[in-house]
């Protein structure tokens, strides 16, 4: 029996994407949403640590004072143990979550430098 492909949440951002080309990669029960070399954002939708579901931003701690100006409802990821991490959350459960999801690919869209990091390289696995 073959398991069924999880459909990707709030794939509206993909649309908003469009233009950029951007990629889908599974990671973590979730989607790795890429455009070129950097990954950009993560769309969660589980049944586990419900409060962390929503669009994750990958942008660096010094980036967060200015874009929680931006996005109110950002928060740090629970499921991190709380502690702060280079990943935010524009949790579903807000208020203002699509427009806040709509914001964030118009900065995409835009190359703003506070959104998107070039992933560490993997380290290939010896045969």
């Amino acid at each position: 029996m073959t398991k069924k492909p999880k459909s990707i949440p709030f794939d509206f951002v993909l649309e908003q994407l469009y233009s950029v080309a951007p990629v889908v990669k599974p990671m973590f029960g979730c989607h790795a949403v890429y455009v070129q070399n950097k990954i950009m954002l993560i769309l969660r939708d589980r049944e586990d640590f419900r409060r962390d579901n929503g669009v994750w931003i990958a942008t660096l701690p010094e980036h967060h004072k200015s874009l929680v100006a931006i996005f109110p409802s950002m928060r740090t990821i629970e499921l991190f143990g709380g502690s702060i991490s280079s990943w935010q959350n524009l949790p579903q459960d807000a208020d203002d979550f699509e427009e806040s999801v709509m914001t964030v690919c118009t900065l995409i869209l835009k190359k703003d430098p506070r959104i998107g990091k070039i992933p560490k390289p993997r380290n290939k696995k010896k045969n």
